[in-house]
């Protein structure tokens, strides 16, 4: 009697292993893979036409509570390249990785807040996109407090002014 129940609880669970019948198609984790479908032409996907009115100029207005928020975003996920100060002197630096160029150089600091924002978005160089980490109105808060440190002239080199006293 033991052995009949033996038997029938082995060939029951080799019965649960079978695996579908495409089984070229089923991945380690019996996910069944399938083709890639183009996106139809025409089509927008869902909350882009939000996304897009977020990321378009002017965008927020510029107070207090905003580069309060920019400082803080920054320090989370431009600091770590940038540094604290936008130098291009953050920690990964000294850990090998080339450094990026200094928020106070004259080409970067003629930038209008919309164009840091689509560099935010879209990266730029060996900067990779942010787009899918960073909210839209927090990539607007990033933009003002970089031109925040510009103006206020931290981390400039030492042959350039501040431009305020």
């Amino acid at each position: 009697m033991r052995v009949a129940a033996a038997i029938a609880s082995l060939v029951l669970l080799a019965a649960c292993d079978m695996g579908t019948e495409e089984r070229e198609a089923v991945a380690s984790t019996r996910t069944v893979q399938r083709g890639y479908a183009p996106v139809p032409p025409g089509t927008i996907p869902r909350g882009a036409s939000a996304q897009a009115a977020a990321l378009a100029p002017p965008g927020p207005e510029r107070t207090p509570a905003l580069l309060a928020r920019g400082e803080e975003r920054f320090r989370a996920f431009c600091s770590p390249c940038h540094g604290l100060s936008g130098r291009g002197d953050g920690p990964v630096v000294s850990r090998g990785f080339a450094p990026p160029p200094s928020y106070h150089e004259e080409r970067l600091r003629a930038l209008a807040p919309e164009q840091i924002v689509m560099v935010v978005t879209q990266g730029r160089g060996r900067m990779f996109p942010y787009a899918d980490r960073v909210l839209p109105e927090d990539r607007w808060a990033i933009a003002h407090y970089v031109k925040e440190l510009q103006a206020r002239g931290i981390g400039a080199a030492s042959g350039q002014k501040s431009t305020t006293p």
